[in-house]
């Protein structure tokens, strides 16, 4: 099919917004993939490798737009053009707080008592902008991704010169003094603390604390590689400083990937000497592990706010209730179906799954596996799956037409940015899944409060024959138990 490029100069627009054009394009009559990006160097590499750039977006520049679309014919690509400028306008249009300038001075002009800069621009270009906002006195939250570890390095030691806070590169969620910042979920104000080096695990947890009745004081993004031995936790020594030093935190809770060998003796060091009752988690072993999941981790938070003790637990749901939907989830699976074929949007859920599977069910190779849609290889020209679910729907379908799969496992993530009917999306899939004889198995990460409303969103799963469970621990546990004896 052929591939049409249009390249709209000097049109900057952040990563955000250019996912949902890529998604208003691809929803299109006649058009069969789209992607809307800034024309820099390594974005047109990208673009070329993925089949989806022509003449005209290749002589775009750093600050251009290209939106490129594979479709029937030109007319198809013209309707998909004039459905991203109309989304544009209706962004221009939407009133006075889309105020957009176009520099961090005119910024700085228009809101001189700003103490924060969200910074969404290509990740060759992040650095720099960071760099402006640290040296204009504003902590920065470094949405951009493929932002490279020496600048990483060299803009967390300026912050911290500079008694301020750098939360990224590549961090998507942080909820501070309850505004909430990117992919956050609508959570009450508490007296329990996050720092992260995780989006979708700060958003588990803070969602879990908003079920059991309590709230977050902040929640401090760090960027998923502060926790590595080459950053050495630049961020969230001071993170965790201020949560200690905050009147409203009564109780710390850090997430993140495991965090490296030199790395882990000084986080020891940082909370044995915080002087507030702290809970841990890390995805993967980690003898700092005082909560062995997402959820495990916030009911401990919880507990110890309370004056009490938290005991896991694999399933919340009596093991009576389990083994009705174990059996009954099971009953009609041909034996040939054997393995859980995890479609995840969360990279954090997804490692979380992933590790509750080796402990329940082991390593079979070809078999059991979790794949992470969210991760850059494969959103490169496409959106997020938190924002856009046709990747998702292609994987279920693809995993549902394999005739080992048993077991399709999913997380739905709700909250500010998030598609606003995440569940709806996924179900034309599902219940072709449903239809091959394959089990879906869900969990919603999200509260009442979101803009999508997680009861609305269970509710749409249950009515479409999914398993809907309390957490993502508990949906891939159950996952393993159907599966355990087949494999």
């Amino acid at each position: 099919m052929p591939i049409f490029n249009l390249v709209r100069r000097g049109a900057y627009h952040d990563s955000v917004t250019l996912m949902r054009l890529s998604r208003d394009m691809e929803a299109v009559p006649g058009v069969t993939r789209a992607a809307a990006m800034m024309g820099t160097p390594q974005n047109r590499a990208l673009l070329r490798d993925a089949g989806l750039l022509a003449a005209d977006g290749d002589a775009a520049g750093p600050t251009d737009l290209v939106m490129t679309v594979i479709a029937d014919d030109a007319h198809a690509a013209q309707l998909a053009w004039a459905a991203a400028d109309a989304a544009l306008a209706r962004r221009s249009d939407a009133g006075p707080t889309t105020t957009r300038p176009r520099s961090l001075t005119r910024a700085l002009d228009e809101f001189p008592d700003a103490t924060l800069a969200l910074i969404s621009v290509p990740g060759p270009y992040a650095a720099a902008e960071a760099t402006k906002a640290l040296h204009a006195g504003l902590h920065v939250m470094l949405f951009s991704d493929n932002v490279s570890l020496a600048d990483e390095i060299t803009l967390k030691r300026l912050a911290r010169e500079r008694h301020l806070f750098v939360m990224g590169p590549d961090c998507g969620t942080a909820i501070l003094g309850g505004v909430p910042l990117g992919f956050a979920n609508a959570v009450p104000r508490g007296r329990i603390g996050l720092a992260a080096a995780s989006g979708t695990g700060l958003q588990a947890v803070s969602c879990h604390l908003a079920a059991a009745g309590e709230g977050v004081s902040h929640a401090i993004g760090l960027g998923g590689r502060d926790l590595s031995d080459d950053v050495g936790g630049l961020m969230l020594e001071p993170a965790l400083a201020l949560l200690a030093a905050d009147p409203d935190t009564t109780v710390v809770c850090v997430l993140g990937k495991a965090p490296g060998p030199t790395t882990s003796k000084k986080i020891r060091g940082w909370l044995e000497r915080l002087g507030k009752p702290w809970v841990a988690h890390f995805t993967g072993d980690s003898d700092l592990n005082s909560a062995p999941t997402l959820e495990d981790a916030a009911l401990a938070a919880v507990a110890v706010a309370r004056g009490a003790r938290h005991t896991a637990r694999e399933f919340t749901l009596p093991e009576t209730e389990i083994a009705r939907v174990v059996a009954e989830a099971g009953a009609g699976l041909k034996a040939s179906r054997r393995f859980v074929r995890g479609v995840y949007a969360g990279g954090t859920l997804a490692q979380e799954a992933a590790a509750l599977l080796r402990v329940h069910v082991g390593d079979s190779g070809v078999g059991h596996h979790i794949t992470d849609l969210g991760d850059d290889a494969h959103t490169v020209g496409r959106p997020h799956p938190m924002i856009d679910g046709t990747v998702r729907r292609e994987w279920i379908t693809r995993e549902a037409e394999d005739p080992a799969t048993a077991v399709i496992l999913l997380d739905v993530v709700l909250g500010y940015g998030a598609h606003p009917d995440p569940a709806g999306e996924l179900l034309p899939a599902i219940a072709a899944a449903r239809t091959r004889g394959v089990t879906v198995i869900a969990s919603v990460c999200g509260t009442e409060t979101d803009p999508q409303g997680l009861s609305r969103q269970a509710d749409a799963l249950r009515r479409a024959g999914v398993v809907v469970m309390p957490s993502n621990a508990q949906a891939a546990r159950i996952a393993a138990r159907i599966t355990e004896k087949r494999s």
